[in-house]
């Protein structure tokens, strides 16, 4: 049984309007208050879990990295870092383009290899991934 918009509008009261609105309201405005990611300041690489590389993103640098399936390259460009290449089968990695914000992740599982942003402070943590 299918409701007209009519029928399905009459049950609602002009209370129930202003609480959908204000809890709109109050979910717009704390997600653009708290859900900020912090300033980037450094790109830190890994490998088989642990640190090779903690560039700062301040100026233009590129590492080349090591892992089971051969080499990954991650470039920086001031601001931001991303996955240039890997040999992953998916290349999801690749596919999450720059990363600028702190606490950013771009993770190359098969071939073992991770970048992540780090700052003063981060959009989220490990919790909420």
């Amino acid at each position: 049984m299918k409701l007209a918009w009519h029928e399905w509008r009459a049950g609602f009261r002009p209370g129930d309007i202003l609480v959908i609105g204000g809890g709109l309201a109050a979910c717009v405005f704390f997600a653009l208050t708290f859900w900020q990611g912090g300033v980037a300041r450094w790109a830190e690489v890994r490998a088989g879990g642990k640190v090779v590389a903690r560039l700062s993103l301040d100026r233009p640098a590129s590492v080349d990295v090591d892992g089971p399936l051969g080499q990954t390259r991650v470039q920086v460009e001031p601001g931001r870092a991303r996955v240039l290449s890997d040999p992953g089968p998916r290349q999801y990695c690749v596919l999450q383009g720059w990363l600028s914000r702190a606490g950013a992740v771009a993770i190359c599982a098969p071939n073992e290899v991770s970048l992540r942003l780090l700052g003063d402070s981060s959009a989220y943590d490990t919790l909420n991934y």
